[in-house]
């Protein structure tokens, strides 16, 4: 029975871009690069363009060969090829995780840094369970209830990235003023207690909230919301946009840089921390008549 192919993860293609771009760096060419490490030019270019698994141990080696002297950089790309196809919590959940969305969760257990314009909804990490139960519930449109209650667990599971022991990331999203007057008639006390979470959550040291005020001049965020990663070590950043079909990656140096510079002008635009909590604040104890 033939193996069953590789499935191009995030991780891999982070793992593959990251061995390419070090490859170029020390002036090899694909060919020579295979030549030296004994193998065919098209095991390589699999390797490099994620469609092929390849051993930490010979992570090690085309590092060796590329030059690279950084104990971190070794590190990082021998763990990535490691945990390229490794199978996290979410995995329970298969059949209602989507792929790309599998994908996304491990990005925010690998990231150093979360950056978040979110100018629809509360971003999901810092979600209440019944506001993640109420727009999940008005977004999804093929979804049975028992799917929207996994997706809920999903998401409240997710959230364990912020306080995790072993080192979590830095968090930092800017939340549109919108966002924050929305109700919901079914539940009224939903949004109050989302805005206590916000509050809740702002107390973290490894948590950044701001708010884009209505008043706000215009900035680059009136394109849409995105979601921006960040990693240890040598690996690039990775975009995320979604939409009603899932989700889409930003990969490439160059196009995930235009987020990274959108991302600083937002966050010129936006309130301080805070006069950002304090109108947070206000409107939770309005809610509370």
């Amino acid at each position: 029975m033939p193996n069953s192919p590789v499935l191009p993860t995030v991780r891999r293609r982070r793992l593959g871009a990251t061995l390419k771009r070090l490859r170029k760096a020390a002036g090899l060419s694909l060919d020579e690069a295979a030549v030296a490490m004994g193998w065919s030019s098209p095991k390589m270019s699999k390797i490099e363009n994620a469609a092929q698994s390849v051993r930490p141990g010979d992570v090690t080696a085309m590092l060796k060969m590329y030059g690279v002297d950084d104990r971190e950089v070794y590190s990082a790309l021998e763990n990535l090829a490691r945990d390229a196809g490794k199978k996290g919590w979410w995995q329970t959940y298969r059949g209602v995780v989507a792929p790309t969305y599998a994908d996304y969760i491990s990005l925010e257990s690998d990231a150093s840094t979360i950056r978040v314009y979110a100018p629809l909804l509360i971003p999901g990490l810092l979600q209440t369970a019944a506001y993640a139960r109420e727009t999940i519930s008005g977004i999804t449109t093929t979804r049975s209830p028992e799917e929207v209650a996994a997706l809920v667990e999903i998401r409240q599971a997710r959230q364990s990235v912020l306080t995790r022991t072993d080192g979590s990331p830095k968090f930092w999203a800017i939340v549109h003023e919108a966002v924050l007057h929305q109700r919901f008639a079914s539940r009224p006390t939903t949004m109050r207690e989302q805005l206590r979470r916000l509050l809740d959550a702002a107390e973290m040291p490894n948590v950044t909230l701001q708010v884009m005020p209505l008043a706000a001049t215009p900035h680059p965020g009136g394109a849409g919301g995105f979601s921006l990663v960040s990693f240890p070590g040598p690996m690039p950043d990775v975009a995320l946009l979604e939409n009603l079909l899932g989700a889409t990656y930003v990969e490439g140096v160059d196009e995930v840089q235009v987020f990274g510079e959108a991302f600083e002008r937002i966050v010129a635009a936006a309130l301080p921390m805070d006069d950002s909590l304090a109108l947070i604040a206000h409107l939770e104890e309005g809610l509370r008549t």
